[in-house]
């Protein structure tokens, strides 16, 4: 039974998507300088507390893979969050780093469920409804990142506390979210299928650059979501760090349904490698360029594209209906986070110019890659099957993934 509106599922879908990864991930970009100052956590010791986040992450990501009625429980979507509040509101007790490093690995694993829970309600519940709607709820990303920094903003704007007093705003904010989607509707058991036959299309080749792509593009981008503030914030000191930060989810927050509808009109994998280039553009400048204006132009430029990119690439790995293609890319992808901090950790001791270029670098790769996938992509497969019995459904990833992208 669907909502009596399609806009009510988008709404709490979104509220769990900005609770699980727009504050309960991206929270602490705009609170590291903070601890940088207040809590006395070095650079080092900044990037390993990431690296234990997306550790979390991918143990979370997994457990959904090995154990697939994980992603339907309602139990599990609201133990994750209360998790997740619990792990944000702890940060400030302690000033142990092995403490802070176990806290974020819960939120990673709680915040990856709460992830694939929110996506797999969207891609079943609004399965047959316009493809915008799925994507906006996706921008629940950007508004919780945009809430999120705008709360740090105001902290340090007006002095009404310190790194202690933002993690605390976080944990409140993400309470607020929790309730707003304590009522989402997972998705719904499968039903049994016939045997089906028919032989898969040969797209090894494309996937195969495709999955180097998007695996580049989680190294590259997380050093950006989990530097930029602190990068621009020691070139522009003071409020403009986290100010780009709000820009970057005010910016995130359309660019889904923005991609997805531009992926209707043109190839996907030009327009990911387009995406990819843009991105790029946007790492680099606050290291090419000091001043407020090079930091808010990086802000939207990044916003606009690390969430559409992620939509281009799963849609396009649906598209070629590759075995498991979501699963295998959200993994490369987690792999790519884990990497990405700890490759650009010896650098961080010559400031976060380097970092970011380095990270603009492999970006450009990623795009490189993308860029392959355009040469004899099969735009219009034509797959030869058997019989198969009526009413046959497509599976939850090939028909999911599918549905809200759905361009060839």
């Amino acid at each position: 039974m669907r909502d009596s509106s399609p806009w009510a599922h988008v709404a709490r879908a979104a509220a769990a998507l900005a609770a699980g990864m727009g504050v309960g991930r991206f929270v602490y970009t705009p609170i590291l300088p903070l601890m940088h100052t207040g809590a006395g956590l070095s650079a080092a010791s900044g990037a390993n507390l990431a690296t234990a986040n997306y550790v979390g992450y991918l143990l979370g990501a997994l457990a959904g893979i090995l154990a697939p009625a994980l992603t339907r429980s309602p139990a599990v979507l609201r133990g994750s969050l209360l998790l997740l509040t619990g792990t944000l509101a702890t940060m400030p007790l302690t000033h142990s780093t092995a403490v802070w490093a176990l806290l974020r690995l819960a939120a990673g694993a709680a915040s990856a469920l709460v992830f694939v829970v929110a996506a797999g309600s969207l891609l079943h519940h609004l399965r047959d409804r316009p493809p915008h709607l799925s994507g906006w709820a996706f921008g629940g990303v950007g508004g919780g990142i945009a809430l999120s920094g705008l709360l740090v903003l105001v902290l340090v704007l007006r002095s009404f506390g310190d790194w202690r007093t933002a993690w605390w705003a976080a944990a409140a904010l993400t309470a607020l979210l929790t309730a707003a989607c304590w009522n989402l509707r997972p998705e719904a058991a499968p039903a049994a299928r016939g045997a089906e036959g028919g032989a898969r299309p040969r797209t090894h080749r494309w996937f195969g650059a495709l999955f180097v792509s998007y695996t580049l593009e989680g190294v590259g981008y997380i050093v950006a979501g989990t530097f930029l503030v602190a990068a621009i914030g020691q070139e522009a000191p003071g409020p403009v760090g986290s100010g780009a930060w709000v820009l970057v989810g005010l910016a995130a927050v359309p660019s889904s349904a923005l991609w997805a509808r531009l992926g209707r009109r043109w190839s996907r994998p030009g327009l990911l490698a387009t995406a990819l280039v843009v991105q790029a553009a946007g790492i680099a400048l606050p290291a090419l360029a000091g001043g407020t204006a090079a930091a808010y132009g990086s802000a939207v430029l990044f916003g606009a594209t690390f969430i559409g990119v992620s939509t281009l690439a799963l849609a396009t790995g649906a598209h070629l209906r590759f075995p498991r293609s979501v699963a295998l890319l959200t993994a490369g992808y987690s792999v790519g986070q884990i990497l990405g901090p700890l490759a650009v950790a010896p650098l961080l001791h010559h400031g976060y110019r380097q970092t970011l270029l380095l990270a603009a670098l492999v970006v450009l790769a990623a795009a490189a890659a993308a860029a392959v996938l355009r040469v004899g992509f099969p735009h219009h497969m034509v797959v030869t099957r058997r019989t198969e019995p009526a009413g046959r459904r497509q599976s939850n990833e090939e028909a999911g993934a599918l549905a809200p992208h759905s361009a060839d």
